[in-house]
C-alpha cells in the first residue's frame, strides 16, 4: 500500500514562508493498491496537484471516498482535471455523513453563480455506488468505515491490504461525542494495531477548552488514543490553519518526549503536503 498527502490543512488554504514545511492545502489523499489500484480521499484544494500528475501518467480510472462534506474537503473537486477528460472513469462510494447523496455534495461545488461549468457539463463518467458498514474491498484492498464525531457527521476509514493496516481519522473530536459519533474507546477499538494512524490534532490542549464541540481533537488527544490502540505511528493531521511550521514541529517534538516517557516506540511526526508513506 502507498499513501501520498496532497494536502494536510484544516478548514482553508493557507500560504506563505511560514507555512512551507507542512504545506497549505487542505485535505486530499492518494492510496494506491499493490495492484496500483487507486483511491483517493477527499478533494480539498490538494487535489488540483494530484489532478495534473494523473493526467501526465494518463491514469482514468479510480475511486473516491470523501470524510465529509464540508468545505475544506470538497472546494478543490471544480479544478481536479480529470473530470474534464472524457476517456475519466471515477466509481464515488456513498456516505452515511449527509442527507444528500454524494453525487450533490460535489455537483454544488460547481453550482452557478460559484463555478461557471456546471457537473453536468463535464466529460468524465461517474458510477455512484454505496459503502456499507461491512466496507468494500478494491484492488485486493479492504476499506472499512466509522462514524466521526464531527459535526453534520463524517467518516473515517482503515485500509487494509497484505496485513498491513491505515487508520484515517481526520475531523474527528475525542473529547465531545457529536449525535452519531463514537466513544473513545470505540476509536480505539477501529484504530488498534494499525501500522499508521493519522489523526486530526487541530488544537493544543490550551486552546481546545474555547473550541470544544467545534469537531476537532488536540495532538495529546490523538497521542493518548494512538498509545491505547498501540499503533505503529501517529500522523498528527489537519493542521490549525493560524499554525506555523515553527509550532507544528514544537507539537511534534513534545508528541515524541511524551511517547518515550510513557515506554513506547511510537513514531510520532506531523504529516507534510507531498509526503508519501509505504506500508
Amino acid at each position: 500500500m502507498k499513501i501520498k498527502f496532497w494536502g494536510a490543512r484544516g478548514s482553508i488554504p493557507v500560504s506563505g514562508k511560514n507555512y512551507i514545511k507542512y504545506g497549505g492545502c487542505t485535505t486530499c489523499v492518494e492510496i494506491r493498491s499493490r495492484k496500483d489500484e487507486l483511491i483517493i480521499v477527499d478533494a480539498g484544494s490538494g487535489i488540483r496537484l494530484l489532478g495534473k500528475e494523473l493526467l501526465k501518467n494518463s491514469h482514468t480510472n479510480f475511486n473516491m471516498l470523501f470524510t465529509h462534506s464540508h468545505w475544506d474537503h470538497v472546494l478543490g473537486f471544480p479544478f481536479f482535471a480529470p473530470i474534464y477528460n472524457k476517456k475519466t472513469r471515477i466509481k464515488i462510494m456513498g456516505c452515511s455523513f449527509s442527507s444528500d447523496p454524494v453525487r450533490e455534495i460535489i455537483a454544488k461545488t460547481m453550482q452557478p453563480p460559484g463555478f461557471p461549468v456546471k457537473f453536468e457539463e463535464i466529460e468524465a463518467r461517474f458510477e455512484f455506488g454505496s459503502l456499507c458498514e461491512t466496507g468494500c474491498s478494491s484492488g485486493g484492498m479492504k476499506v472499512l468505515p466509522i462514524e466521526l464525531s464531527h459535526p453534520n457527521n463524517g467518516l473515517g476509514y482503515k485500509f487494509t491490504e497484505g496485513g498491513r493496516s491505515f487508520a484515517f481519522l481526520t475531523d474527528n473530536e475525542l473529547g465531545f461525542i457529536h449525535p452519531g459519533g463514537k466513544t473513545p474507546a470505540e476509536y480505539e477499538a477501529f484504530s488498534r494495531g494499525a501500522d499508521l494512524l493519522v489523526h486530526d490534532a487541530d488544537y493544543t490542549p490550551e486552546e481546545y477548552p474555547r473550541r470544544k464541540t467545534w469537531g476537532h481533537s488536540t495532538w495529546e488527544q490523538a497521542l493518548d488514543l494512538a498509545l491505547k490502540a498501540q499503533v505503529g505511528a501517529l500522523g498528527l493531521f489537519h493542521h490549525n490553519q493560524d499554525r506555523y511550521d515553527r509550532e507544528v514541529d514544537k507539537i511534534v517534538a513534545e508528541c515524541s518526549r511524551r511517547a518515550r516517557r510513557a515506554g513506547s516506540r511510537l513514531k510520532c511526526f506531523a504529516v507534510k503536503e507531498g509526503q508519501e508513506v509505504k506500508l
